[in-house]
């Protein structure tokens, strides 16, 4: 009598709505590729409970930005730390899979590595190790075995560091590529008055109260110099009515769009965007979408990142593109009236906007757009580090 084929058993940690999202794809994606002989335990958010992954506890404890908010909710965060590091030894998984949000789910994978050294752990998301920290790329290696980097220039930099085995997997931008670019008739609409312009002011509630204000004074100012505008701020369901109440304030009027739908038809027709700086930047990009990147933080954070970042630009798409083709106001710079005033040419045929559009045709290239998914690239590469770390158990 034949012993039953052993399933192998993955556990996924995810630390906020976009792990949520990158877990519940590679989820789907290890499906398909196992035939569904494959089973899974995690803490994700409703993404990952869609494929059948109820959470231990919900995201919004995590939730928080901020360095003054996460020392008041560091009590919480750390018996959360405990507490997901026990649920995973406890579940004796083949492998552990943790997704972004290294404050927490690097301290969960330390945990666990001390006290269940046997459990193969991967990272599906590199830290921004060639931003600030480069110290942690080595220290990883005494918890992570693989590393699964969205960006292209990432393994390059995690070898430099000494970091540990890192392989590019694509970013979940690539599978939206399509929806986001204009058809012949569309691409009409991104030049034909007046502009669609979008603002994204942030997808945190602290951003948005942040950046708002001074994102709606910028474009009252741009109405005044160019003349009507069609602005359209995309806002996630959670954050409508804080977007709402920021927006209506605004010297111009503005329309939110909260569909998924319609998100992308608005990307679709717009000629420029005010965006807060983060991976929407990316997200323009890749539609072909000249913008300007504006941030602005409390002092004593400032204070910090310049202390700890080393890079040129904190704009994600000029590093991807590797030229700072995208204008970056920050802190004091970021005034409505620098905004403004970088806004302004891309709404025309300039040499401004035309290096932007140059750049941004660089990307399918860089990002390997239109080969294989990110999630099934990345399920993949779990599959290939489940069979060489659960019988190897080496890091290389």
């Amino acid at each position: 009598m034949t012993a039953p084929e052993k399933v192998p058993h993955i556990y996924l940690v995810a630390g906020e709505e976009s792990g949520d999202r990158l877990g519940a794809a590679l989820i789907g994606a290890l499906k398909r590729a196992t035939g569904g002989k494959v089973r899974f335990s995690g803490i994700g958010g409703t993404h990952m409970a869609a494929e059948g992954v109820p959470s231990l506890f919900p995201l919004g404890d995590l939730a928080i930005i901020g360095f003054a908010a996460i020392v008041a909710s560091l009590p919480k965060i750390l018996a959360r730390i405990r507490e997901a590091a026990d649920a995973v030894i406890a579940a004796k998984p083949d492998l552990l899979v943790i997704i972004d949000s290294p404050e927490f789910t690097h301290r969960v994978a330390r945990r666990v590595r001390a006290k269940a050294p046997h459990i193969p752990i991967v990272d599906y998301v590199c830290p921004s190790v060639w931003a600030w920290r480069p110290g942690r790329a080595r220290a990883m290696r005494a918890y992570v075995d693989r590393v699964l980097a969205l960006l292209p220039f990432e393994p390059a930099t995690m070898q430099r560091l000494g970091g540990p085995k890192t392989v590019f997997v694509g970013h979940p931008l690539s599978e939206r590529a399509s929806r986001l670019r204009p058809s012949a008739e569309e691409a009409e609409r991104r030049q034909s008055e007046p502009p669609l312009i979008l603002a994204m002011p942030g997808s945190r509630s602290g951003e948005v109260r942040r950046m708002a204000p001074v994102f709606g004074q910028a474009l009252g100012l741009l109405a005044k110099r160019h003349g009507p505008l069609e602005i359209v701020v995309p806002a996630v369901p959670r954050l409508v009515e804080t977007v709402r109440a920021a927006v209506a304030a605004w010297p111009v009027s503005a329309r939110l769009v909260v569909d998924p739908a319609d998100k992308d038809a608005a990307f679709r027709g717009a000629r420029a965007a005010l965006t807060k700086s983060g991976t929407s930047t990316l997200e323009l990009a890749v539609s072909g979408i000249p913008m300007v990147a504006a941030y602005q933080v409390p002092l004593v954070e400032e204070v910090a990142a310049r202390l700890l970042i080393k890079v040129e630009s904190v704009v994600l798409s000029n590093l991807v593109v590797g030229e700072n083709v995208v204008p970056e106001l920050l802190q004091r710079a970021c005034t409505p009236e620098s905004l403004a005033g970088a806004l302004l040419p891309l709404l025309a045929d300039t040499p401004e906007r035309r290096r932007q559009v140059e750049g941004f045709a660089r990307l399918d290239a860089i990002m390997e757009i239109g080969r294989a998914a990110p999630s099934e690239r990345a399920a993949t590469e779990v599959l290939a580090c489940l069979g060489a770390l659960t019988t190897e158990n080496v890091i290389e």
